[in-house]
């Protein structure tokens, strides 16, 4: 009989060490290692891995090798297929990560009755709902289809031997901190059994073509639970984000094999579900006040998705010692800097003014081409000069003032013409190259100063 090994893993980023320690090395986490007997492995697992490497193909020379276009299922859900990069591909496997309660089970089942109305075999399997729940929450949704198959199971050998029987064209497993394998040790939940059953997944999509879509709880950091190496194992990673008290969601693909990331669905969460947000600018912009100081709109890039939001900053003197940067929806860093730019080289003295920025809507803007109109809302709200409500700003500032070109100017423009904006303030190195849409006046800036005075009228 082999010997059995005992280590000690790190159950917050799966690090491994032949001995405890208070501290993980890694991520210098405290009290994070667990004991972990590992066993040999089964000879079910050996027989399974050879029988997918003899599937395999033999070595050729990349010129040799023939492709093919995927094979891609649509969704009745446009933004989902958006997000996947055009609809599911065969044999992928993809992660699913979100806040509790953010509606991932219920997109889930939805895109789950939407496939089995067009002739394919799902199998929904749930660890942490019971049959009788998911028919509550389907029949609550108005989706109950005949060829959705609901299973209330944990152990993933089960799991397996039903995907055999049935043989599904698609498999939704919900979730995997719930799925165990009993050759494994350790609870589940823990780092090794979400390693394992995520990879024993991985070879039954690619050996059986079969789709197969994974929810993953998440941290109170945000970031997936368990080990990192679960995403850089699933073929695309999707992030269901929102605020509590806002009926958007927001899916954000960060990895994806067939598809371009950071692509963006935006959904809205009623009485019968999560229903598709076809045109999000107008979602952003509809409550948009009009006349009042420290509103702007600019013009975000959302993967190949031009997105109207609006940015709110309100500025006011300080009551305490050190004045306050709060901000929501953008880096609290970016915001930092582009303070110390407008007092270095605007001259606006915001040392002694505590400053509050917030994107509309609860959308998150991480791209540098939000600089000029965050610039733009601090001055409005500090000098209490109301911006145009048909302006749109677009640009990144350098730390000497300078505003630098973005990407996907004229996909920018094209989108604020569409919704009835007269005025497009970019960077003066984006002119030129391209035809400006009809009814927007296009004006160019080389600075901060320049784009101040123009916006805000001195």
């Amino acid at each position: 009989m082999a010997k059995k090994k005992t280590k000690f893993v790190c159950q917050s980023c799966g690090y491994e060490s032949v001995k405890w320690v208070g501290k993980c090395p890694n991520c210098n986490e405290w009290n994070t290692m667990v004991e972990f007997i590992e066993a040999p492995p089964s000879s079910r697992r050996l027989t399974f891995q050879t029988n997918a490497s003899a599937e395999g193909a033999s070595p050729k020379s990349i010129m040799e090798v023939e492709i093919g276009t995927e094979t891609r299922i649509l969704t009745d859900f446009q933004e989902f297929n958006r997000v996947l990069g055009g609809g599911v591909v065969l044999g992928s496997l993809v992660l699913i990560g979100g806040d509790p309660g953010i509606g991932k089970s219920t997109m889930l089942l939805q895109v789950s009755s939407q496939l089995a109305k067009n002739d394919n075999r799902v199998l929904y399997v749930s660890g942490e709902e019971s049959q009788k729940q998911i028919k509550l929450r389907a029949e609550r949704l108005g989706i109950l289809t005949p060829n959705l198959f609901v299973l209330s199971e944990t152990d993933l050998t089960y799991v397996a031997k039903y995907m055999e029987d049935m043989n599904p064209d698609f498999v939704v497993i919900d979730s995997i901190q719930t799925i165990h394998l009993p050759d494994v040790t350790s609870a589940p939940g823990s780092v090794s059994q979400v390693r394992e059953c995520t990879s024993e997944l991985m070879r039954l999509a690619k050996t059986k073509g079969i789709p197969i879509f994974i929810v993953g709880h998440v941290t109170k950091e945000g970031a997936i639970a368990g080990p990192r190496m679960l995403e850089h194992m699933v073929d695309a990673v999707l992030y269901f984000e929102g605020e509590r008290h806002h009926t958007y969601r927001i899916l954000r693909a960060v990895k994806n094999r067939f598809g371009s990331t950071n692509e963006m669905g935006i959904f809205e969460m009623k009485e019968q579900g999560l229903v598709e947000v076809l045109n999000p600018s107008e979602i952003f912009l509809e409550e948009r006040p009009f006349g009042v100081a420290g509103s702007t709109v600019v013009a975000s890039m959302e993967g190949t998705r031009p997105v109207l939001v609006e940015l709110q900053a309100l500025v006011s003197p300080t009551s305490f010692g050190n004045a306050r940067r709060m901000a929501t929806g953008i880096d609290h860093n970016r915001v930092s800097l582009i303070m110390a730019v407008l007092e270095k080289r605007v001259g606006l003295l915001l040392q002694n003014q505590d400053a509050y920025l917030k994107v509309a809507g609860g959308l998150k803007l991480d791209e540098p081409a939000v600089d000029l109109a965050v610039a733009v809302s601090i001055a409005s709200s500090f000098q209490d000069k109301p911006t145009q409500p048909t302006d749109v700003v677009v640009g990144e500032i350098g730390l000497t003032g300078e505003v630098r070109r973005v990407s996907r100017i004229e996909q920018r423009v094209q989108e604020a013409a569409k919704l009835g904006f007269h005025r497009a303030i970019i960077p003066a190195k984006n002119i030129g190259g391209w035809t400006f849409p009809e009814g927007v006046e296009v004006i160019g800036v080389n600075s901060v100063q320049e784009a101040l005075r123009i916006v805000l009228g001195g």
